[in-house]
């Protein structure tokens, strides 16, 4: 599978001003809330029964629209991620997100 774009993704700021960067701090990083602990579970739990990939995750948070990309946050755009592949191979239905 092609997983090359014919245009830029989101996570793909090139150098715009409007998204550089700043260092990091480690005291800064707060750690995950339960939501957060919450999605790195299930994410997880389907790796471990090779239903997710790192790849699949990544390909689906950096092909999001502009608006959600900044948006969300991290954990979110994780589980979106989750949802997308899981309805993508069948492992959900959208009724089962209702």
């Amino acid at each position: 599978m092609d997983t090359h774009l014919p245009y830029p993704a989101q996570h793909d700021l090139g150098g715009n001003p409007r998204f550089r960067c700043v260092p990091v701090e480690a005291e800064d990083e707060a750690p995950p809330d339960d939501f957060g602990k919450r999605v790195d579970a299930v994410r997880s739990v389907l790796r471990e029964k090779g239903l997710i990939t790192t790849d699949e995750m990544r390909l689906n948070i950096e092909t999001l629209p502009e608006g959600a990309y900044q948006d969300l946050t991290y954990y979110e755009k994780w589980l979106r991620s989750v949802m997308a592949v899981m309805l993508s191979k069948g492992v959900i239905s959208w009724e089962d997100l209702r």
